[in-house]
């Protein structure tokens, strides 16, 4: 695992300084190696996590000719049957690491060589008689490339900062990716919260030539449901695709481990990887002594396998304001997803004993796993109601006391009868999202709403393929991608920790687009196949408990031991510094939640880590908007 960066120069370029100072911003994905390449009209660099043949494939990679070099982040699980093949092309391979397979794979095929790859991957090639530059991201997203053009250059890396650290770089907050933060909870690609950089979007490759750019998806997710597929079958390939995934996913030349949380997804990770590694190392996060603390589960699974257990236990003297400091540096683009903290402590503590860890990320989206889906389910039939009833029902759930729970009987009520009110789409977005369109109006001033206007939301894709489908295949392109992965690869990378996710495996991911819906959810049960296909194997409770959720009782501790950060980060002259959001909007919202008339952790969470992000980074409004108006006041509680 890696982290790369670099820039073009068509005009010249006099400071051979700012791409050291830029790779070595990047460090913590690469603590064993750094270096950089410099031609006339580009400048490379790129930090090395040693994972495979530690003593060769230094960064930036030249090939044997010169005309090519390559910058790379990421593992290429199926490198060495690419090495044989191009062994009997001719090739010569002087390491035995996947960066140089994948230098020779580009030079025999160009970009026809990615649809080759199965793996994890960012990277960029250079081809020097061309004055030609590729970047590619792998199919899923799981690893991040962003880029930004100035005049006809361009500019790219592993992380914003990469970016963000050339100077005369406007520092602007983009509207559109205000405009979905808010909802959301992230930004979907290829927006950004800062103006003028863009993501390359999962299975797309980008060509630079002298000055001009052009995209190209080299592999599309399509789902094409057969209704005939038989369950005992489909379980047969699940079961081979998923050992061969995590026998893969396994080969390194440093400590392997997996994070365990005791639910279905990491224990299935957990008994693959116990086929083919004896004295397994997994890690955990406990929340001793509350609701929805795990540790039974995932005690259990680690009794069954016989692993080599390590867990932290995350509670209020855990040092959570520093880490939510630190992650403002680590995070580069906020996401407002509260699972983040979680999994900082988890990489911290994974890193002292492993270099890469193994997780059941992706296993959700893939198989239907979210209560979120149930949810669309029940709002479908609630829309029978007439509204003014469903309206009546929602005033009445505000009444409900007001928990310290997690995601409490009250949040979850009062949530489905709002987001019933909403299209099928809102509704969705809404159930993993905070601010709905009037909330989110109300929160910022006339400058703010003008910031806003003329963006598009996201659209439902697919027709055909099932109402189930249709959601499942919107959060693969969008949420999975630049939420959870997101977290993942930012709070992993942070503690120099590779992840690696199997469920996303992108034979797998086709593999569940062909699949039924009732093979994904059948009556209220979640994930049927997976389930079914684990049900004989796993700890009965593992395999028959609901879906607790990775998050922090963002509630509670907003309310105490994250409360002085809280008002600290959300005062008056921030929230008018801003130039966009309305303090009395915002102070309705603190009072509402820390008088506790309303659980409003989540909304001040995401709140929380935008001005934390913005103050580190000196992110301002655009000048351009209009700047003077009326503060316009928002109810909160009603969310």
């Amino acid at each position: 695992m890696c982290g790369i960066a670099g820039f073009t120069h068509l005009n010249g370029f006099s400071d051979p300084e700012r791409i050291w100072h830029i790779t070595r911003s990047l460090t913590h994905r690469g603590p064993d190696q750094q270096d950089v390449w410099e031609s006339p009209d580009v400048s490379l660099g790129a930090v090395r996590l040693k994972i495979i043949d530690l003593e060769n494939g230094a960064q930036p990679m030249v090939s044997d000719d010169g005309r090519a070099v390559l910058v790379f982040n990421g593992e290429i699980y199926n490198h060495g049957d690419l090495r044989r093949e191009l062994i009997q092309l001719g090739h010569r391979f002087r390491t035995q690491c996947d960066t140089e397979t994948l230098l020779h794979a580009f030079l025999e095929w160009d970009v026809e060589a990615f649809k080759r790859l199965r793996g994890m991957f960012g990277a960029a090639f250079w081809n020097q008689s061309e004055r030609r530059l590729v970047l590619v991201r792998d199919r899923l997203g799981i690893k991040p490339v962003y880029f930004a053009r100035q005049h006809d250059d361009i500019y790219f890396g592993s992380e914003l900062k990469a970016i963000l650290l050339h100077p005369g770089f406007d520092r602007r907050l983009s509207g559109a990716g205000l405009h979905h933060y808010l909802s959301l909870n992230y930004v979907p690609g290829p927006s950004t919260l800062v103006e003028g950089i863009e993501k390359l979007q999962p299975g797309h490759w980008l060509e630079w030539r002298d000055g001009r750019i052009s995209k190209q998806a080299y592999w599309r997710l399509d789902f094409q449901p057969d209704r005939r597929r038989k369950r005992a079958e489909a379980k047969e390939e699940l079961d081979v695709l998923l050992r061969e995934a995590v026998r893969e996913q396994l080969v390194a030349d440093v400590p392997v481990g997996v994070w365990s949380s005791g639910g279905l997804d990491s224990s299935t990770i957990v008994h693959y990887a116990s086929e083919f590694t004896r004295n397994l190392k997994t890690f955990s996060v406990s929340f001793n002594g509350r609701r929805f603390d795990e540790s039974p589960y995932f005690r259990e699974i680690a009794r069954q396998y016989q692993t080599d257990h390590h867990e932290f236990d995350l509670n209020p003297d855990s040092g959570l304001a520093d880490a939510v400091l630190e992650m403002a540096h680590y995070s580069d683009e906020p996401s407002a997803d509260a699972g983040a903290l979680p999994v900082w402590f988890l990489s911290k503590i994974s890193r002292d004993f492993v270099t890469v860890t193994l997780s059941g990320e992706g296993a959700d989206e893939v198989f239907g796993g979210y209560i979120t889906y149930l949810a669309d389910r029940y709002a479908r039939r609630l829309r029978a109601v007439p509204a003014p009833l469903r309206r009546w029902l929602g005033d009445v759930a505000r009444l409900l006391p007001v928990t310290d729970e997690k995601i409490g009987l009250d949040y979850k009520i009062s949530r489905l009868l709002a987001g019933s009110q909403l299209p099928p789409l809102d509704a969705h977005l809404y159930w993993n999202g905070t601010f709905s369109r009037s909330e989110k109006r109300g929160l910022l001033n006339a400058a703010g709403i003008h910031l806003l206007n003329g963006f598009a939301p996201l659209e439902l894709p697919g027709k055909d393929v099932g109402y189930l489908n249709r959601f499942l295949w919107l959060d693969q392109l969008y949420y999975l991608p630049d939420d959870i992965l997101y977290k993942s690869d930012r709070m992993s990378m942070a503690h120099s920790l590779e992840v690696r996710p199997p469920f996303l495996d992108h034979r797998i991911v086709e593999f569940a687009a062909r699949l039924p819906e009732n093979l994904k959810i059948r009556g209220g049960t979640l994930k049927f196949l997976l389930r079914d296909l684990m049900k004989d194997r796993l700890p009965r409770p593992v395999v028959k408990r609901r879906k607790e959720g990775f998050d922090i009782p963002a509630h509670h501790w907003l309310r105490t031991v994250l409360r002085p950060l809280l008002l600290d980060t959300l005062d008056e002259r921030a929230v008018k510094e801003s130039g966009i959001f309305s303090w009395p909007a915002i102070e309705t919202v603190l009072r509402d939640h820390l008088d506790r008339r309303a659980n409003l952790g989540y909304h001040l969470w995401g709140l929380l880590v935008l001005f934390q992000w913005m103050r580190y980074w000196g992110i301002t409004a655009p000048p351009k908007i209009y700047r003077e108006a009326e503060p316009v006041t928002v109810s909160a509680s009603s969310s």
